[in-house]
C-alpha cells in the first residue's frame, strides 16, 4: 500500500495513508503484518488463522480506525497509546458497549501491536468502560423446549409431511437436543453419519467457532427414542435422508438442503431462520430470542432436570474448564402459569 501523490500550488506532496480508501481488513492486515517484518511467505498462513467471522468483526473496527485516522490527519499505522485511548473513547461515547470496545483493542492490538491489549492505560480504559456500561446477558431466563417439542410432534408421520417440514422438524429437534451452534449443524455431512440400531452418531470434521489445537472435534449422539417416535430426532433425521436422497446432486455431501430446486447445501443463516420460523409457530416469542437461544434453552432445561454440568459442557462443545454455561446459558425457565398452578394446585 503506498502514499498517493497530489499537488498543491504546482509542489507535490504525499498525503497521508489515511486518504485512501479503506482497502478491506485482509488487505490491511496483510499491510500491517508486513510492515512488521513479517515474511511474505507467511502472510497468508498467519491470515489463515482469523476466521471468516473474526474478519467480519475486525472490519467493522478497522474501518472506524481508518475515518478516525483521516479527521486526524495521521496514519493508520500510528502505534502511540494516547491516540488509540482517544480512539476507543470516542467510540466510548459514541455508545459502544464494553464488547464491542474490548473487541476494538482486539483488532487493533493485531493490526498495530500485539502488546496494546496489555499496556495498562488500555486495560485500565476498559475497566472503566465496564463500570459505566457493565455487558448484560442476553437474555435473563429462557423458554421451555417442551412448547416446542409439544408443537412439532404433530408433524407426523414424517414420511407423509412436506420436504418443508420434515427439514424445519430436523432442525430444531438437533438444535435442542445437541445444543450446538446453527454453525455445527449446517456443516453435517452425510458421509459422517453413522446409524445403528441404538441411534445415530454424527462427526464433526469442520473447523468451527471452538476447534482449536489439542481440541478434540465434537461428536454428535442422538439416541432412538422408540417410546415417542414423533420426536425423535434420530428417526427424523433418518427420514429425512430417505425423503431427499434423490434430490441430492452428487457434490452435495451435506445434510441439509435449500427447499428449492436445484436444491443445495443449506446455508448456516437459512437453518437458523427456519429454526427462528419453528419457536414462532409454537409461540416462543422471536422479537426476544433468537435461534441461538435453542443453546439456552436445551442446556437449562437439561440442568433441570438433573443432568450434570460435566455432560452438558461435553455435548453443547465447552471444554471441561468452560464457565460459559454458568455465566451466559444458565438461565431460569419461563413459566408463565407457575403462580396460578401454586395457588389451585398446592403441593
Amino acid at each position: 500500500m503506498r502514499s498517493k501523490v497530489s499537488t498543491e500550488g504546482g509542489t507535490k506532496r504525499s498525503s497521508p495513508l489515511t486518504q485512501q480508501a479503506y482497502p478491506g481488513c485482509r488487505e490491511a492486515l496483510r499491510e500491517a503484518l508486513a510492515r512488521r517484518g513479517t515474511p511474505l511467505a507467511a502472510l497468508d498462513l498467519m491470515l489463515a488463522s482469523l476466521s471468516d467471522n473474526t474478519i467480519k468483526q475486525y472490519s467493522v473496527t478497522l474501518r472506524l480506525w481508518w475515518e478516525y485516522c483521516a479527521a486526524h490527519n495521521t496514519t493508520v499505522y500510528t502505534k502511540s497509546i494516547p491516540f488509540i485511548l482517544s480512539f476507543l473513547t470516542e467510540q466510548f461515547s459514541k455508545g459502544c458497549s464494553y464488547g464491542s470496545l474490548n473487541s476494538h483493542r482486539s483488532a487493533l492490538s493485531l493490526f498495530l501491536n500485539d502488546k496494546i491489549g496489555s499496556d495498562d492505560s488500555i486495560k485500565r480504559l476498559l475497566k472503566g468502560a465496564y463500570k459505566l456500561k457493565p455487558s448484560l446477558p442476553k437474555y435473563t431466563s429462557t423458554w421451555d423446549p417442551q412448547i416446542v417439542l409439544n408443537y412439532v410432534s404433530n408433524w407426523y408421520p414424517n414420511l407423509e409431511l412436506r420436504l418443508e417440514d420434515i427439514t424445519k422438524k430436523l432442525a430444531i429437534l438437533l438444535a435442542l437436543t445437541t445444543a450446538h451452534r446453527v454453525q455445527t449443524l449446517s456443516l453435517i455431512k452425510i458421509e459422517n453419519i453413522s446409524i445403528t440400531g441404538n441411534g445415530v452418531k454424527i462427526a464433526i470434521i469442520d473447523i468451527i467457532k471452538t476447534s482449536c489445537p489439542g481440541r478434540d472435534q465434537p461428536t454428535l449422539y442422538l439416541p432412538f427414542f422408540k417410546d415417542n417416535l414423533k420426536i425423535c430426532p434420530a428417526s427424523t433425521l433418518n427420514d429425512y435422508i430417505f425423503v431427499t436422497k434423490n434430490m441430492r446432486a452428487s457434490n452435495v455431501g451435506n445434510l441439509f438442503l435449500t427447499l428449492k430446486s436445484p436444491h443445495k447445501a443449506a446455508t448456516a443463516q437459512t437453518i437458523s431462520r427456519w429454526i427462528k420460523q419453528v419457536l414462532s409457530e409454537s409461540g416462543v416469542d422471536v422479537g426476544t430470542y433468537s435461534a441461538h437461544s435453542t443453546r439456552h434453552a436445551a442446556t437449562s432445561a437439561a440442568l433441570a432436570a438433573g443432568v450434570s454440568v460435566d455432560t452438558i459442557r461435553k455435548t453443547a462443545g465447552w471444554t471441561s474448564s468452560s464457565t460459559a454455561f454458568a455465566r451466559f446459558y444458565n438461565r431460569p425457565i419461563i413459566d408463565e402459569s407457575g403462580f396460578a398452578k401454586a395457588v389451585v394446585l398446592p403441593n
